[in-house]
């Protein structure tokens, strides 16, 4: 089944959460290089996420995305759609 834009952008938002370099937001978001470019571009311009020296971080606005889009899924299906980010190591 095919991802929603909905879907991939709050995969991306959760993913920078903890600031990530683009090829793990393309792995993490089972995406390539050129839609992420796109999203990414989108997501900076709206103030959603920034970047610094090549590592993406999800804004405080960005945050409260994602946080709303789980209240509707919470409403909606039932259940929380966050999980604790792994740490990298």
């Amino acid at each position: 089944m095919r991802r929603s834009r909905q879907q991939i952008i709050y995969e991306i938002l959760k993913i920078c959460r903890n600031g990530v370099n683009k090829t793990t937001i393309v792995y993490k978001s089972n995406t390539n290089f050129g839609s992420v470019k796109s999203y990414l571009q989108d997501l900076i311009e709206n103030h959603l996420i920034y970047a610094n020296q090549g590592i993406y971080q999800t804004t405080p606005n960005g945050i409260s995305l994602l946080e709303s889009i789980n209240q509707v899924n919470v409403q909606l299906y039932g259940y929380d759609t966050t999980e604790p980010m792994a740490v990298e190591e």
